[in-house]
């Protein structure tokens, strides 16, 4: 919103942001990549600012040659009025038009070259100096109308590079840009930090009434982003303080809080009617306030309903820009209206606002990005975007901060970006047979990449090949490897051993990928080659019978007696029979020589114990010994 207007003359202290010098603000111009594809003598990369309406095709890249037009070179002027038009034609390049800085609007140079049919629109400094952002001209009827209907990007170039392309150009050169926009916002991980510097004024014209549809537009995306845990969004709002020397002025009470501390211009920039910009920066404190507490409970998201329900029932037109209709929004989203009312404070305290000074301080660039001093602004990955501020466009640059791969599905819409699996499946390896392919869709294009299907990683450059590899591999599509099934008979070339050859399985030859055929062992004689076998083929294998009464032995393939069976079972059971009867003999043999022995021994003990205690039943045995000794 521009704030210079005359009755605002004694306020321009207001735009010293975050009671910073103006020696230490720091202004970031966002840049694109271009690059000269052809001539050689000028082929290289050059800078140039991306200009802050149209769509910049952010996460993207776009190629056309460059036109120099001979009339209406500063483009302020319709071309048709002059009888040029730059519509492509079918099979050529798109065209980008080349026009001179100066005597009217960016913008309406960019419009005047849509309309003639241009595809971008390069903007060639007049004077030699750094790269300034191309913004919106003060609002106003007239720029309103073809503003909001610019579509095309555009880039300011510096004068020295303008004049490099229009003398390449005169000399009679078909000169080739790329205009590249992949690299514009930073895509380090798989969450995008975003915030948008806004404001609750819904009277200040035609961006009030932008930012407003905007954020209509865009709330069931970003609330589909921060559900997911995709992005992470902050609002912020834009204050001003007071010089000092007019704190106790009849404008800055009229349009600050805190004595002067925290400022924002008059809505209908008449002091003595309607609403006060007091009234707005009470405002944007509570958005803030809903902001955190909704954080607090884990429902940030809850924002968007607010602003849009606050923009939709509380419009300052019907005079209900207050307290009374904002605690009615607050608590049909079920939030706590004393926490909210805890977390703006006292605005007539003589001290700072912890929430707003944050908000100042906030305001001053850091990294690599510059002081927010256009409003409003959107940050992405710290980088301030630049373009029209419309739901697909926006959409388009948050996406593109996502690491590729990670994006969500949102990001992958048709409205967003062109699925380049769809042509060609992208040059990428694919199996239609199981419907796999290594081509994924992202926000920047197509990547190949062999893909992971039920816990198997295929393995591979992804372009040209992709094979199962590891446990299971044979499950998925059998792992690449040939397979058949036949007369109630299923053969497969894969092994699930963890490697990734195919090896035809036995009774069949091939590569094992596409083709394994039949082996005819009765035919190479590989089997079933005794004198009295008769072999008959199979798939996948043979069938051997033998003559008479005879039975095929596959293992040593040969034919024995059927009957060969019962003359062993003859000679097993003789066998046994002479076992057991041996067994039966030494048995015998062994109770006889003891029962023989025993008789012996009780023979010999009864003998000697007759010689010295002779029994009753025995007579004296008469000792010789001793008569021949008396």
């Amino acid at each position: 919103m521009e704030l210079h207007r005359s009755k605002l003359g004694l306020l321009l202290g207001f735009l010293v942001l975050s009671m910073a010098p103006l020696s230490t603000a720091r202004f970031v111009v966002e840049k694109n990549s271009l690059r000269v594809t052809s001539p050689d003598k000028i082929k290289g990369k050059y800078d140039s600012a991306i200009g802050n309406f149209g769509l910049p095709q952010y996460g993207g890249s776009m190629s056309g040659a460059v036109i120099y037009p001979k009339e209406n070179q500063k483009g302020c002027k319709e071309f048709s009025d002059f009888g040029l038009s730059y519509k492509s034609t079918p099979g050529a390049l798109p065209t980008f038009l080349l026009v001179d800085r100066g005597d009217c609007f960016f913008a309406l140079k960019v419009w005047n070259a849509q309309k003639a049919g241009a595809s971008a629109v390069l903007v060639a400094d007049d004077i030699e100096e750094a790269l300034i952002t191309m913004d919106t001209p003060e609002e106003d009827i007239s720029t309103a109308k073809y503003i909001e209907n610019i579509t095309i990007p555009s880039a300011l170039i510096e004068k020295s590079f303008g004049q490099t392309l229009k003398k390449s150009i005169s000399s009679g050169d078909m000169v080739n840009v790329n205009l590249d926009w992949r690299e514009s916002v930073p895509h380090p991980d798989d969450r995008v930090e975003y915030e948008l510097w806004t404001n609750s004024n819904d009277e200040c014209g035609v961006k009030c009434d932008m930012l407003m549809e905007f954020t209509k537009e865009f709330r069931g995306a970003a609330q589909i982003l921060e559900k997911g845990g995709y992005t992470q969004f902050t609002p912020h709002y834009i204050t001003w303080y007071c010089p000092q020397a007019f704190t106790l002025s009849k404008q800055c009470k009229s349009q600050c809080i805190n004595h002067g501390r925290y400022c924002a211009p008059d809505p209908e920039q008449d002091f003595s009617t309607g609403y006060e910009g007091k009234d707005v920066v009470r405002e944007n404190l509570r958005q803030l306030c809903v902001f955190k507490v909704a954080n607090e409970t884990r429902k940030p998201w809850v924002w968007w309903d607010y602003v849009t329900d606050f923009q939709i029932r509380c419009p300052m037109k019907e005079k209900k820009y207050n307290k009374e209709c904002a605690d009615s929004v607050i608590k049909s989203l079920g939030l706590d209206v004393k926490k909210i009312d805890k977390c703006m404070g006292d605005e007539d305290a003589d001290s700072e606002n912890s929430v707003l000074k944050q908000e100042q301080d906030a305001q001053v660039g850091k990294g690599t990005r510059g002081d927010v001093t256009i409003l409003p602004t959107l940050v992405v990955n710290n980088r301030q975007y630049r373009g029209k501020l419309e739901k697909g466009a926006v959409l388009r640059a948050i996406c593109s901060g996502f690491e590729e791969t990670t994006e969500p599905a949102v990001c992958l819409s048709t409205d967003v970006e062109t699925n380049e699996c769809l042509d060609n499946n992208g040059g990428c390896w694919q199996n239609k047979a199981a419907n796999l392919t290594a081509c994924k869709d992202t926000f920047r294009g197509r990547v190949c990449e062999c893909p992971l299907v039920d816990g198997v990683q295929f393995k591979g450059d992804g372009y040209t090949t992709c094979e199962a590899s590891g446990p299971g591999r044979c499950k998925v599509n059998n792992g690449g490897c040939w397979h058949e099934a036949k007369d109630g008979h299923a053969f497969t070339a894969c092994t699930d051993d963890g490697g990734l050859q195919c090896k035809c399985p036995p009774g069949f030859k091939g590569d094992g990928v596409k083709t394994c055929e039949d082996i005819d062992e009765c035919k190479e004689k590989k089997a079933c080659q005794c004198p009295e076998c008769s072999c008959k083929n199979t798939w996948g294998s043979y069938d051997c019978s033998c003559s008479a009464n005879l039975l095929y032995i596959r293992d040593h393939d040969t034919c024995i007696s059927k009957t060969s069976g019962g003359s062993k079972s003859s000679a097993w059971a003789a066998v046994w029979v002479i076992l057991i009867g041996l067994a039966m003999a030494s048995g015998g043999a062994y109770l006889v020589y003891k029962y023989r022995l025993r008789s012996y021994m009780d023979s010999e003990i009864r003998a000697i114990m007759a010689q010295y205690m002779p029994l009753d039943s025995q007579a004296e045995v008469p000792n010789h010994v001793n008569d021949e000794r008396a």
